[in-house]
């Protein structure tokens, strides 16, 4: 912002006249013809001479000396003012925007009440109890304005909570108030520094009124000359010149800073919106989906599912019965309902299903992460050995970066944009392990050669915006990897990216060699990567088991609709296969299985009460599914040319990998 402020020659200009301001008051002392008080009786009231350059006043007082003297009460009652000004507002308004709930109420109603009061009158009090004392009314004048920058600084906050590189800063386990500092503040500086340019103003216009009104400091400042002047106005005119010229030009000058200061934050969102697009590959915004739903009839009492498969002895993850509800119109609206599951170590898990089904909120929630008004009203987490109540979001915030780390689906969203690829992980690296000095550079570079970065240092020195999609993608991992966790949740690691890099991406993560949760729409990344697969639709598991099983025996007709929505199966001149219908959205979901409207098997038995989780009778996993065996016949009929679809996919994405062709996951 500094440096683009630099290229605009009025805010240049206007910068250099206050400080040649400040210099020459600073200096009076030395550079001053006479002093403040000295009189020459005999050239009073006189224009401009070779013994007064800028004329003299009553009692022959020296203009140019008083003007020197008297800025330097001017500028310091200003600096005063606009310093208490930006050390009440500007953490308020952080404060009461990042944190919110009851600290932003407070901030509120408090900044409410400074609006009441009538701040000349409250500086005439001020000076009514202490004559004399302006430094106690420009300490005045700033407390009572400082309200106006907390709420503007709130509202930039808030805009900002939301953003993925906070989320990700939490997630990388920092504490709030250095995620204030170092990520949010350096944000809102642009918006700040306006305000009080712009305020700067309204103090100097204030100090001179009270000079000009006697009723401040008994020193020589600007408002007094100015009043002198008006007295004298008959005999004299030139005296309004100097005063008057030096106070117009320094409010002007501030005030074309803080135009300048604008554009130029304008300019620097502008470029930081534009990197963001080219990081996400200028990716589109999905369409909304049509509202064709039916009526809402959720059960009230919904009866548990049976446990998941999988290891349930030595699982480093147990998830049980998390339903998660957001707030619509005022009532909660259930959006993941009742899902469990299990992770061993060094597994890999994918979590498969259409946009809506409630993949990324239910990673979301592992983490105490849901946004908005979304919240946990029932689930239990096991992790290590140790219970976790995941409504309770503080205490997972401890998992978060040394246990469980979260790789985002736009990783330039989840990168600051205002420090270095070293600065980030090297705060990451020193928030979550003992490791200081020379020891976190090393061990950054050694997180970027970990996930294939050719050349770490080069990356290291970079800002996000020099990065290409998949180099970012590599440096999110490397944050992940950062805090040493045992879990990795990756929501879409690949979504943004080309084929290429995606094969790459693949390469890093089958060689972390840890336990993996994936998030994925692609069933090609999930049969290279996972070993368990697990399929949900509107909320809830319809399908869970060994990715092998799965793919080549389906117990679920969605799930043998998805893998029949290949491009493998089209048919020349034919539409592409695909479920028909959409996803319906929660809050009117059926009674009875969530996927009947678009199921070809549909009973009138699969609406008349919700279907829970069974055990696929002839295989192991588990399926939510009352005809699992007409299923079975139908995905029979496909299950040739589908895993010979599939086996054609696998063998190009792993020959892309640099793997062996044929070789299986």
């Amino acid at each position: 912002m500094i440096r683009r402020l630099f290229h605009k020659p009025v805010a240049v200009v206007s910068l250099a006249w206050i400080a040649i301001l400040i210099i020459l008051s600073v200096l009076a002392p030395v550079i001053a013809p006479y002093g403040p008080q000295d009189q020459d009786l005999a050239h009073a009231l006189e224009g401009p001479s070779r013994a007064h350059l800028l004329g003299s006043g009553v009692l022959g007082l020296d203009v140019l000396s008083r003007l020197l003297y008297g800025g330097r009460v001017t500028l310091v009652s200003t600096a005063i003012s606009v310093s208490v000004y930006a050390l009440l507002g500007v953490p308020a308004g952080l404060l009461a925007g990042y944190r919110g709930g009851l600290a932003d109420k407070i901030i509120l109603r408090l900044s409410e009440v400074a609006y009441a009061i009538p701040g000349t009158i409250m500086v005439l009090v001020v000076l009514a109890i202490r004559p004399g004392d302006e430094t106690a009314a420009m300490i005045a004048v700033g407390a009572l304005a400082a309200p106006a920058l907390a709420r503007v600084v709130r509202s930039a906050t808030i805009a900002l909570r939301e953003e993925l590189y906070i989320r990700a800063a939490r997630l990388a386990g920092l504490r709030d108030w250095l995620i204030l500092r170092r990520n949010v503040l350096p944000s809102v500086m642009g918006t700040v520094i306006v305000h009080v340019a712009i305020f700067a103003t309204t103090a100097i216009i204030l100090e001179t009124g009270l000079g000009f009104l006697g009723v401040g400091t008994r020193q020589v400042t600007w408002g007094e000359m100015v009043a002198e002047a008006s007295h004298n106005l008959g005999n004299q005119p030139w005296l309004l010149v100097p005063s008057g010229f030096v106070i117009i030009s320094l409010v002007l000058a501030f005030g074309l800073i803080g135009d300048g200061l604008r554009d130029a934050t304008a300019e620097g969102y502008s470029i930081r919106q534009t990197s963001r697009a080219r990081g996400r590959g200028n990716k589109p915004a999905r369409s909304a989906k049509p509202d064709r739903a039916l009526p809402n009839k959720a059960a009230a009492n919904i009866p548990p599912d049976p446990p998941p498969t999988g290891p349930e002895t030595g699982a480093l993850l147990a998830l049980n019965g998390l339903t998660i509800t957001f707030e619509t119109n005022g009532k909660p609206v259930t959006v993941v309902e009742n899902v469990s599951f299990t992770v061993a170590p060094g597994q890999m898990v994918g979590i498969v299903g259409e946009s809506g089904s409630g993949k990324s909120v239910t990673v979301a929630a592992l983490l105490g992460l849901l946004r908005g008004t979304g919240q946990v009203s029932a689930g239990t987490m096991t992790f290590a050995g140790q219970p976790f109540d995941l409504s309770q979001t503080k205490a997972l915030a401890a998992l978060r970066a040394r246990r469980i780390a979260l790789i985002s689906q736009d990783p330039m969203s989840s990168l600051d944009p205002c420090f270095t690829i070293r600065y980030q992980l090297a705060e990451v690296i020193k928030a979550n392990t003992p490791l200081r000095g020379t020891a976190v550079g090393e061990r950054v570079l050694e997180l970027l050669r970990a996930v294939r970065l050719p050349e770490p240092e080069l990356t290291a020195r970079s800002y996000p915006h020099q990065l290409s999609g998949g180099m970012a993608q590599r440096v999110a991992i490397a944050l992940a990897l950062a805090g040493e966790p045992d879990l990795i949740l990756a929501d879409e690691p690949t979504t943004a990216l080309d084929v290429t890099v995606q094969a790459e991406i693949m390469d890093v993560l089958r060689s972390l060699g840890k336990a993996i949760i994936l998030v994925t729409h692609d069933w090609g990344l999930l049969v290279d990567l996972c070993e368990k697969g697990i399929v949900m639709y509107s909320g809830q598991v319809v399908e869970e088991g060994s990715v092998e099983r799965i793919v080549a025996q389906p117990r679920h007709p969605y799930t043998v609709g998805l893998l029949r929505s290949n491009p493998y199966f089209a048919t020349a001149g034919q539409p592409l296969p695909a479920i028909p219908g959409v996803v319906l959205p929660p809050g009117r979901w059926p009674v009875g299985c969530h996927f009947a409207e678009r199921c070809s098997l549909v009973r009138p038995v699969c609406s008349e009460a919700r279907v829970a989780l069974t055990v696929v009778r002839d295989r192991p996993g588990l399926t939510r599914c009352l005809f699992q065996d007409q299923v079975a016949a139908q995905a029979a009929d496909q299950a040739a040319a589908m895993g010979a679809a599939l086996g054609a996919a696998l063998e190009i994405g792993v020959q892309g990998t640099g793997q062996a062709a044929g070789s299986q996951p």
